[in-house]
């Protein structure tokens, strides 16, 4: 069985942080920690000028949040402490003051969408659909709403966390602004988000640092905003509802 991680590689000043889990790329709660602990630390390390974020393998980018933690959670505060993790992970991205630049090879759900939507530039391939599946067990999106809202806009984000049972497709996701382009290939998208980060990596530092800054004005209130919102789905997956649906997926 091959074993969840994190790391950072970096090449020509592009700092590549790449995650993994074996039950396609979904998040638990000490992947997401150590997620946002290599996003922090990436921002303060000099040899870098931009970032990539991607995921291992070839086929989903993010199945969101672990189901077995979800299954486990038993109090609030346990909720309140797994859903954190992806509060964690968006404001470090936030945070961050490097332009991060989303490599999505495949299908991204729930919480991996919160993630592609936290990323500052968004390439995919062809095979990057997306779901919103948290109603469908009875929570939502509430942690990682406001920056799918950000990116797509509230009329998309709301169509998307209603229909919780429908992937759309790649194309969708770029016409309404979460994508910036999509690629025949994963070796396409690859080529393509290598030639992008080393041409930003031509750009002033500084320059970058503040127009990040103003990307992301509006937003400073996050920080209490997605912990807030983590409160209301660690009670939501303690209800009735929710443990029920659960053991029927199990």
């Amino acid at each position: 069985m091959e074993e969840a991680y994190v790391q950072l590689t970096i090449e020509k000043e592009v700092g590549y942080i790449e995650f993994f889990h074996p039950a396609h790329n979904s998040l638990p709660g000490d992947v997401l920690r150590k997620l946002a602990q290599t996003i922090t630390k990436a921002g303060e390390n000099d040899a870098i000028k931009v970032l990539v974020l991607k995921s291992g393998g070839d086929r989903t980018f993010c199945a969101g949040a672990s189901f077995k933690e979800l299954v486990n959670i038993s109090n609030n505060e346990e909720g309140k402490v797994f859903f954190t993790g992806f509060a964690l992970v968006i404001n470090a991205m936030r945070n961050c003051p490097k332009f991060i630049i989303g490599r999505v090879q495949g299908k991204t759900v729930g919480g991996g969408v919160g993630l592609a939507s936290a990323t500052d530039y968004c390439m995919a391939s062809k095979f990057a659909a997306i779901k919103l599946s948290e109603l469908n067990i009875g929570i939502g999106p509430f942690v990682v709403g406001p920056a799918v809202e950000r990116k797509l806009g509230l009329s998309a984000m709301s169509q998307i966390a209603i229909d919780a049972n429908t992937f759309y497709p790649a194309e969708w996701a770029k016409q309404k602004g979460l994508f910036t382009e999509v690629y025949e290939s994963n070796e396409a998208l690859d080529i393509a988000v290598k030639n992008f980060t080393q041409f930003l990596c031509t750009y002033n530092p500084e320059a970058m640092k503040e127009m990040k800054k103003i990307f992301w004005k509006g937003t400073e209130d996050w920080d209490n905003l997605l912990l807030t919102r983590a409160e209301i789905s660690g009670r939501l997956v303690l209800s009735d509802f929710t443990k029920n649906k659960l053991k029927e997926y199990k």
